[in-house]
């Protein structure tokens, strides 16, 4: 009965603190940009070395401190450059947030790979540069995760926040991100401050375009990077049937995330043809987003359809486009990892369909998983509603706590 009395608790404090950033950004609170903290492009820490190549994957290139969001808040916290492998298998330099809590750790400390949703085009939108104190509109993904952050390192772990779309920002490229995320946690363990040990278990958490990188990171990881073993991966708001999350947005207040999610993988597979079948407004949309985050997309594009952007109608059922979609889609590999998966039943961005086929599709495959079609309403409610179960879940997984295999749906 106690442990009841006090998940509601916690739960109310986080709806708070996550109702009080939401009211901030609603309002207008983006303090102006800072001369100290460029932007990523402008930034010599981002830039690759020439001996880039030589480096394995993971590899430290380069650290810094760095006062988290430009604030005196108790916490220490680095940003580290490091080695990663592209989706095409070339050299990529990367950068990742470390952040550790004041409080000593009682046993070896964990890791969590936390993966803020980019969702973006541009490395402004990247989560390094809000979190080192970058002000920008592109920065509101990662201040509307704040309150989750904070919970993660009210436990006590270390945690690890990549940029796993790289320095071309590569929104739904999988391969990619997964190489972001793998390679990201190599760092970490490696930089002595962090205090992660060898007998440090490691977690993956994420939300939304987040967790479309986490599930992608599980998915790979024992072909890219076998030595990194995730105790548990949490993700929510899975972004699996990519048409079908095109098609419920398309022509509603939320239809920028269906240019966004056109775009991006007419971007990210050149050789689908995709972009042989956008019109003069596609071809220029395209354009000017070249550097434009998510969330600008949503008020700019609100009410309009994908075939005000094409040649031909339809486009979600080209062949083009279910061609870029098969190499982006979740699914294809099982992750090993045992899994806490969770999705409204209402969301109003990504229809639970397409989640409750990738959770069949993961049992069917052998995957220990415990998912949870929610009912609270909404994305943004599911996220709120949600997400200490899935720390909790966490938490268990890296206490080592018995776990049975098999899949639990509820």
């Amino acid at each position: 009965m106690r442990e009841r009395a006090v998940i509601p608790a916690r739960r109310i404090r986080l709806v708070v603190l996550t109702s009080v950033a939401a009211v901030l950004l609603a309002t207008g609170w983006l303090p102006g940009a800072r001369a100290d903290v460029p932007f990523p492009d402008d930034d010599p820490f981002y830039a690759a070395p020439a001996d880039l190549a030589a480096r394995p994957p993971g590899t430290v290139l380069g650290t810094r401190p760095i006062s988290l969001l430009g604030l005196s808040v108790p916490v220490s916290a680095w940003q580290l450059r490091y080695r990663t492998t592209d989706s095409a298998n070339r050299p990529t330099l990367n950068v990742t947030t470390v952040v550790v809590p004041p409080q000593p750790a009682a046993g070896p400390r964990p890791l969590l790979a936390y993966q803020i949703p980019e969702d973006s085009f541009g490395t402004r939108c990247a989560p390094s540069y809000a979190l080192r104190g970058g002000r920008d509109p592109g920065v509101v993904n990662t201040l509307i995760d704040l309150p989750f952050l904070a919970e993660t390192l009210r436990r006590g772990w270390a945690v690890v926040l990549s940029d796993f779309e790289g320095p071309g920002s590569r929104f739904f490229d999988g391969v990619n991100a997964a190489h972001g995320v793998l390679d990201g946690v190599r760092a970490a363990r490696s930089f002595a401050p962090a205090g992660v040990t060898a007998a440090s278990p490691v977690g993956a958490y994420g939300y939304s375009g987040a967790a479309f990188a986490t599930l992608w990171a599980a998915q790979l990881r024992k072909e890219y990077a076998p030595e990194v073993v995730f105790a548990g991966v949490t993700a929510g708001g899975v972004p699996a049937d990519i048409a079908g999350m095109a098609r419920s947005v398309d022509g509603g207040q939320l239809s920028g995330l269906a240019l966004l999610t056109l775009l991006a993988l007419a971007r990210d597979y050149p050789d689908s043809g995709l972009t042989e079948l956008l019109n003069d407004r596609g071809r220029a949309a395209a354009a000017e987003s070249a550097g434009a985050c998510g969330s600008e997309f949503v008020p700019k594009y609100a009410g309009t359809r994908l075939d005000e952007f094409t040649r031909a109608p339809n486009i979600l059922d080209s062949t083009a486009f279910r061609a870029a979609v098969a190499r982006a889609e979740l699914g294809a590999r099982v992750p090993d990892a045992p899994l806490y998966l969770y999705h409204s039943r209402t969301d109003d961005r990504i229809p639970v369909a397409g989640f409750s086929a990738l959770v069949d599709r993961y049992c069917a495959g052998g995957a220990t998983l415990t998912a949870v079609h929610s009912p609270f309403p909404t994305h943004n409610g599911g996220a709120l509603g949600e997400f200490l179960g899935g720390m909790d879940y966490l938490s268990d997984r890296f206490a080592g706590r018995p776990l049975a295999p098999g899949c639990h749906i509820r």
